[in-house]
């Protein structure tokens, strides 16, 4: 059974720091990219950022460029997003999501097989 697990999430000033992880029970986890991915209230869901199986490609969205890193420890089968200099507009429920591709790194959320329930990440002003 395939599980994914987001933690990390809670509350943090303008200006603070909070890194994510997820832990995902897939098979082959070490051969399949992954990525992060936010939604605040009213909004659609938008790409953060994405990572290969190898963790040797890794892609951005222009919004967390030199703020976020994303990074993956495949002995441990888990995801990780570092975040710094959180704004307030960085608020949402960030989810991480498995492709079943090995290097594509997919902006889009339709191209991602299974995902995490979210955990929430508040800035505040």
């Amino acid at each position: 059974q395939v599980q994914v697990v987001e933690s990390g999430g809670g509350l943090v000033q303008t200006g603070g720091s909070l890194k994510l992880s997820c832990r995902a029970s897939v098979p082959k986890f070490s051969i399949l990219a992954m990525g992060w991915f936010r939604q605040a209230p009213g909004q659609e869901r938008e790409f953060v950022a994405a990572i290969s199986g190898s963790g040797e490609s890794t892609k951005y969205a222009d919004s967390v460029k030199g703020r976020f890193t994303i990074s993956r420890d495949n002995a441990k089968n888990t995801l990780y997003l570092q975040m710094i200099s959180l704004k307030p507009v960085d608020t949402a429920v960030y989810s991480c999501a498995v492709t079943t591709y090995r290097t594509s790194l997919f902006t889009d959320p339709r191209n991602y097989a299974y995902w995490g329930q979210g955990t929430q990440v508040t800035v505040s002003s």
